[in-house]
């Protein structure tokens, strides 16, 4: 009788900690990235595409696995030499086509439903470089669709990447990145 309470215990709980496991497919067409430069005579604004995202993570464990790719050359800033300077020269798009997040670790919970606020850490692939960074990330999960918002600051010049400016047109040495995902979610 012991072994069978045991039993129908494990079972019950099983599917409990399989579901907690799932995986979240970004949507790269309801997705994308911005950035803004303070620079001395404008600020800067501009988007970037998605080009793929998928993230497998645990409520129950602290790990993430997967990426989020970003196609380098997509950038767009409504300025097309500027924006031919950024994409040759500055991202070097001809030789690293894309800039890319893979998600280790995070801390704080996930909720099942709502928002929920988190740390992640991962690394941050620029310029075929890679860089570790913790992100603050706003999760929002409902039924099958959530969404994912955040704001950081990538110290671009520090991490390789040339200065923009010249002359008397100088440029802040980070870019603020607002990221937004939206996709679906399975377990």
């Amino acid at each position: 009788m012991k072994s069978f309470a045991v039993l129908a215990f494990a079972l019950m709980i099983v599917p409990a900690a399989l579901a907690q496991h799932q995986t979240f497919s970004v949507n790269p067409n309801a997705s994308e990235v911005r950035m803004t430069l303070n620079t001395t005579h404008e600020v800067v604004h501009g988007t970037f595409r998605i080009q793929s995202g998928s993230i497998e993570f645990d409520r129950g464990a602290p790990e993430m696995s997967g990426s989020v790719v970003v196609l380098a050359g997509s950038g767009k800033t409504g300025n097309g030499s500027r924006d031919r300077k950024m994409k040759k020269d500055i991202l070097e798009a001809g030789q690293h086509a894309t800039v890319s997040f893979e998600p280790k670790t995070y801390t704080g919970a996930i909720a099942p439903s709502g928002d929920s606020t988190i740390q992640v850490s991962g690394v941050f692939t620029l310029l075929g470089t890679p860089h570790q960074i913790t992100i603050p990330m706003l999760v929002h999960l409902d039924g099958t669709t959530a969404t994912v918002k955040a704001r950081f600051t990538v110290p671009y010049i520090q991490w390789g990447l040339k200065d923009p400016s010249f002359m008397f047109w100088k440029a802040d040495k980070d870019v603020a990145i607002d990221l937004f995902l939206s996709g679906r979610l399975s377990s």
